[in-house]
């Protein structure tokens, strides 16, 4: 056996290291943990820093191992591990894959938007690669059956494509502008489909909340209702200025004569904007709400509010939970 040594004094290796009550806080957190390298980093260097941090947490280290090494362990696991299960994330589902997985196809709905067979395997694509990353990005403690999982994927799939479609249809006659952002509508419909259709067994079970130092309180669905919202409004926002403000640039762009003797360039040139877009608006969107999400005991259901206060009095104003990503 390595010969073990203590962890520096005062570090807790949870503690995160920006103010995560604040926007600029978590946009620093998400920066550090959505980084698209961490992707490219082998499986072994994972489990090393899957081993370092757990060690930490029980108060042993490897000798020499500095301050800098723990918080860069930290990042790797926070990067590629789920927060409840602690289990090892597919890559295609991870924040960190956003950003190379999603400006690709994004650029490719934003690109191929004219012929409705392009529009329906783009869409098809991106709902796959949705669905990918919102079951890997659940709450772990609400278990989906493969058929939950199958029907949450047929249903968003479907709710993209008929609203991509049908406006594909309406906005034939109408300005050209209208045309480039059916992709958006389509990915904000679905989104208001998927996330909840693929977390249904929170909305129907509720889930796991605590008070302010983990100790757990009972399950809430109105909780999950809040948390499966807020991740709504996260991925919309993730997708709405690359969607919305690259057709603007594209439609300019294009009525020059240079790009119009590029026209094999465009999809790239748009893969390559939306990766700029997203490389910031993946961790601010992830950052518009905390994490570890907060509900007053007041909006509690009440059966479950009548039971904390009978358990703990008035000493629980919030609960607390993960609100997933």
């Amino acid at each position: 056996h390595a010969k073990m040594a203590t962890i520096p004094l005062g570090f807790n290796i949870d503690s995160p290291r920006w103010d995560q009550s604040t926007f600029v806080g978590r946009l620093k957190h998400f920066l550090n943990i959505t980084d698209p390298r961490t992707v490219l980093v082998p499986e072994e260097e994972l489990d090393w820093a899957k081993a370092l941090v757990e060690g930490c947490r029980a108060g042993v280290v490897p000798p020499g191992s500095s301050r800098e090494q723990l918080l860069y362990a930290k990042k790797l696991y926070d990067s590629a591990f789920h927060p409840d299960s602690g289990e090892k994330m597919n890559f295609v589902g991870r924040m960190s894959f956003q950003v190379p997985g999603g400006m690709a196809i994004t650029g490719c709905m934003l690109q191929f938007y004219r012929t409705v067979p392009a529009v329906v395997f783009w869409q098809w694509v991106n709902q796959s690669f949705n669905a990918f990353v919102n079951y890997t990005n659940r709450n772990a403690a609400s278990p989906i059956s493969l058929r939950q999982i199958g029907v949450a994927y047929v249903t968003a799939t479907g709710a993209a494509l008929a609203t991509a479609v049908g406006l594909n249809l309406y906005t034939k006659r109408a300005p050209p502008l209208l045309a480039r952002w059916v992709p958006f509508a389509a990915v904000a419909a679905a989104n208001c489909v998927n996330i909840p259709m693929m977390r249904q067994q929170e909305i129907i079970n509720g889930i796991t909340v605590t008070d302010e130092n983990n100790n757990e309180l009972g399950r809430s669905r109105r909780a999950a209702v809040k948390g499966i919202a807020q991740v709504v409004l996260s991925r919309i926002t993730m997708a709405a200025p690359g969607m919305i403000i690259l057709p603007i640039i594209m439609e300019r762009l294009e009525k020059f004569t240079f790009m119009q003797r590029i026209r094999v360039l465009h999809g790239p040139l748009q893969v390559l904007l939306c990766g700029g877009f997203l490389l910031f608006m993946v961790p601010a969107a992830c950052a518009l709400f905390p994490q570890r999400c907060s509900l007053v005991l007041a909006d509690l259901e009440p059966e479950l509010r009548d039971s904390i206060v009978a358990k703990h009095g008035d000493k629980v104003p919030y609960v607390y939970f993960n609100k997933g990503l």
